[in-house]
């Protein structure tokens, strides 16, 4: 136990240093007047294959559908979200500019927050309705720039490993932003770190397994419900998890 607890300590050392680096490195850019996006990219590409190896994880990226990311559509990457460790999964295992939707709260660490918003991340208040919906606008126009958005349909991290009830938010802005959906299940990812514990786990092995791409233009804004359903299914297939009755 004494091992494996100094063994976490170690990785959670080094992958803090490697988020500080990465961080100063995007800070540094901007200042320099140099944090193209293309910057940004291979800035969060390295973070995130660096912090992967660090608790050596590997992982393999299963796309029957051949899903790539075109120029001039707008695309939500939307996933299940059971670790921490989805984030670099997913920046690793799809191509384009992929930035993360996450609560405000993770904006406000130093550093790091700082670094996050310069990089186009997006920062949103889950707590003040008016401000969350400023929030998904100025994802929007992000989007209409070009970046592609992550985020977890569930709200938060799972606790427990099985899939949440998803929140409305990321739909309202798919159907806004006339996105398409890339539904993605990983699996796995929850053994690096299990709920509850402190402990993590190395040499894991992650399967992300990305689902056909759901098309919001085939939906109205009242089929909004249906919607959520559609790619809920979709994710809990890709994921392998049914829904308990």
């Amino acid at each position: 136990m004494q091992t494996n607890r100094l063994i976490s300590y170690w990785v959670v050392l080094r992958s803090l240093l490697a988020t500080l680096s990465t961080s100063l490195s995007v800070i540094n850019a901007s200042f320099m007047r140099r944090l193209t996006r293309q910057r940004i990219d291979q800035l969060s590409r390295a973070w995130s294959s660096k912090v992967l190896k660090i608790a050596r994880v590997s992982y393999e990226v299963f796309n029957p559908y051949t899903v790539s990311l075109q120029s001039g559509r707008s695309y939500i990457i939307m996933s299940n979200h059971a670790s921490l460790y989805d984030i670099p999964l997913i920046i690793m295992s799809l191509p384009g500019s992929i930035r993360m939707i996450g609560k405000k709260e993770l904006f406000k660490v130093p550093i790091w927050g700082r670094a996050m918003r310069l990089a186009d991340f997006i920062s949103i208040d889950r707590e003040n309705r008016r401000q969350a919906i400023q929030d998904l606008q100025l994802a929007k126009e992000k989007m209409e720039n070009g970046v592609n958005i992550w985020m977890a349909p569930e709200g938060t991290r799972s606790r427990t490993g099985k899939i949440q009830s998803f929140k409305k938010g990321g739909f309202m802005l798919a159907l806004k932003t006339n996105a398409v959906i890339i539904p993605v299940g990983i699996r796995g990812a929850d053994k690096i770190l299990p709920p509850k514990t402190s402990n993590i786990q190395l040499n894991q092995k992650i399967e992300i397994h990305i689902g056909k791409p759901i098309d919001t233009q085939k939906y109205l804004a009242a089929q909004r419900d249906q919607l959520m359903q559609d790619v809920e299914d979709s994710i809990r297939e890709a994921a392998q998890q049914v829904l308990e009755s």
